[in-house]
């Protein structure tokens, strides 16, 4: 569990970054938790590369702080400034392996440029090739290796120095579903066993979906929505929000939102969303039961968010005043969101 009150390991503060004359990064400011796992999502071109390369050191910013672990990277001397590199893991698209290097080798590299002996470095990399699943494919070639393998090779050498914080680039978006959820797994693991904090940056809903606890939607250098996974998913706030999200939410049938108006009609309309423990019972049997009222699903979808179940859905309620505040009362009592959309 991230505790917010402590300070945090990463903060930014009105950092901007401009390309010929235009801004990529329009002051942003957020802060990262020691031990989450954040998810920065965006369309491409919305500033989220350039945002974990400044975050890294690969680029500089032009204003604003950026505070990692309590030290503003802008005011340390270059010797300190690489050493807390090596406390910045980064994992990116494409694996950027030696094809002419072992796979143990490939592990050992930055341990090698820092001038570690052979020994340990040797030692550190089988440790990392276990960690990550890989320990039997220490004397291969990355040519030998799957996609899914060789971005293991690649988490197991942005882990050589015991980094707080691993940066992933767009990681899993040369990747297929079945070993995209392999890789999300591993660093769900990670997370767990190392207390390793990890942001992800992604246009894929569906990776934040599945491991993020916290959400930061970019766009055009600013950011335009902010929360836990659960709230956002739930009750997107922003227009770029709601559009990146809309594959997960449902919508009204065609036919049906045609017809909607805002004043008279057979039946009355209503989101709902549920989740935990209420969206596992049958709760369209149990608001007849205990209102004698009934609702049809015109509309819905269950959804697991950090293993949570939830729910969302349009009813349709006969459109009797007495029915409709019944209805209304039991689905806020136990939902997530009751909204009254429109009637039919």
């Amino acid at each position: 569990m991230v505790n917010d009150s402590t300070p945090p390991l990463l903060e930014l503060r009105n950092v901007s970054r401009s390309f010929l004359g235009e801004k990529v990064l329009d002051s942003l400011s957020f802060r990262i938790q020691k031990g989450e796992i954040l998810g920065l999502l965006g369309r491409s071109g919305a500033g989220k590369s350039t945002l974990i390369r400044c975050i890294n050191g690969l680029e500089r910013i032009d204003s604003g702080d950026i505070l990692f672990e309590g030290k503003n990277l802008s005011l340390v001397r270059d010797e300190e400034y690489r050493l807390i590199q090596r406390r910045i893991g980064m994992i990116f698209q494409y694996f950027n392996l030696l094809s002419s290097q072992r796979i143990i080798d490939n592990v050992a590299l930055p341990l090698k440029l820092a001038g570690e002996n052979k020994i340990t470095r040797r030692k550190r990399a089988y440790e990392l090739l276990d960690l990550v699943g890989l320990s039997d494919k220490a004397n291969s070639y990355p040519g030998q290796l799957s996609g899914g393998q060789q971005q293991r090779v690649a988490i197991a050498r942005a882990l050589a120095y015991n980094p707080s914080v691993l940066l992933s680039d767009e990681a899993t978006s040369a990747l297929d579903s079945e070993t995209t959820q392999s890789i999300l797994e591993l660093l769900v693991n990670l997370n767990r066993q190392m207390h390793l904090t990890i942001v992800l940056i992604t246009h894929e809903v569906e990776v934040v979906r599945l491991v993020a606890t916290r959400l930061i939607v970019v766009d055009r250098g600013k950011i335009v929505e902010e929360g836990s996974i659960k709230d956002i998913f739930i009750g997107p706030q922003s227009v770029v929000t709601r559009s990146l999200l809309q594959i997960f939410v449902p919508r009204l049938p065609k036919i049906i939102a045609e017809k909607i108006n805002c004043f008279y009609g057979k039946d009355a309309i209503f989101e709902f969303y549920i989740s935990g423990k209420e969206a596992s019972q049958p709760f369209l049997n149990n608001l007849e039961a205990e209102t004698g009222v009934v609702a049809r699903i015109l509309q819905g979808r269950f959804e697991f968010i950090q293993n949570e179940p939830i729910g969302l859905f349009f009813l349709a309620i006969e459109a009797n005043q007495k029915k409709m505040d019944m209805a209304y009362a039991w689905l806020k009592c136990h939902g997530d969101k009751s909204e009254l959309v429109g009637y039919v």
